[in-house]
């Protein structure tokens, strides 16, 4: 059964968050899952790690993170000094996840995000990226874990794009940890196959999966086939998490970088916004696990 959550910025224009208010918010909208920044959780100490921990557990939650790296931590740099500093910080967000019971670091751990498209020597990228995820996926690998590399669309990244180039840096990667995010989003830009054709084929490669409307909306408020979708998903026996990535806000940190100029909420306010939440969950449900 596919287990169904939201990154946490659904309720906020800023990326500093309550995760403990929002593990409740979560489970009053019927999530199973919440998706937490994972660069936040080396900056927790242990006893606020240990809080989260125990939250989600008493309310049936888990967790997952996502990281976008700042520059200054980008294992793909040019600068020697700037991927030794990247690949410490995914080793250090790994020990962290350990402490929380959190299984999966997801996102475009493989560059910075956002991507500021200075330097477009792919194949240099991707040579140092590999270089760097090796030694992150064997960390991986001892702790038990999974890093899920998501495949971003060409206005976010020039790095990984489709599902084909994520399989051959898996590939050069070589490490059991190291594996791949397919969003719905970043799919319906970027393959030209449809959607549940790239997730068939995706097959064993697919650890985590982020979905939402080709308009940043929720499931359900856009034109994307989601019994397909599900279909396609029970197909490859996927039976892990499934966390919706809806941006509706504008403003604040998120709005600009997630480039929202208009508010996709209809002026929504917090009971609305739950409510909204609440109904796409049953919407997925009905759709995913067929």
């Amino acid at each position: 059964m596919m287990k169904i959550g939201t990154h946490y910025a659904y309720w906020n224009n800023m990326w500093a968050a309550d995760y403990i208010a929002l593990c409740h918010r979560a489970k009053k909208c019927g999530l199973d899952v919440l998706e937490v920044g994972a660069g936040d959780l080396v900056n927790m100490s242990d006893a606020e790690l240990a809080e989260l921990s125990a939250t989600a557990k008493e309310l049936g939650l888990e967790i997952s993170a996502n990281l976008g790296p700042p520059k200054d931590k980008d294992i793909s740099n040019a600068d020697p000094a700037i991927r030794e500093a990247g690949v410490k910080f995914l080793c250090d967000i790994l020990d962290q996840m350990v402490k929380i019971d959190c299984k999966i670091l997801i996102g475009a751990c493989y560059n910075c995000w956002p991507f500021d498209f200075v330097d477009i020597d792919k194949e240099a990228l991707l040579d140092r990226a590999v270089e760097g995820m090796k030694i992150v996926g064997d960390h991986a690998d001892k702790l038990g874990l999974t890093i899920a590399l998501e495949i971003l669309n060409r206005f976010e990244s020039c790095m990984i794009n489709t599902l084909d180039e994520g399989i051959a840096f898996c590939e050069r990667v070589g490490k059991k940890s190291v594996k791949l995010l397919l969003d719905t989003f970043h799919m319906n830009i970027e393959e030209v196959e449809d959607i549940p054709t790239v997730l068939r084929r995706g097959g064993d490669w697919v650890a985590h999966v982020h979905v939402g409307e080709a308009n940043r909306m929720l499931p359900g408020q856009g034109h994307l086939d989601w019994a397909e979708i599900g279909r396609a998903l029970r197909d490859i026996g996927y039976d892990a998490k499934v966390v919706m990535e809806p941006f509706l806000l504008t403003g604040g940190e998120v709005g600009p970088a997630i480039k929202v100029w208009r508010d996709l909420s209809a002026g929504a306010d917090g009971d609305k916004m739950d409510e909204m939440m609440t109904e796409a969950v049953k919407f997925l449900r009905a759709n995913l696990n067929g």
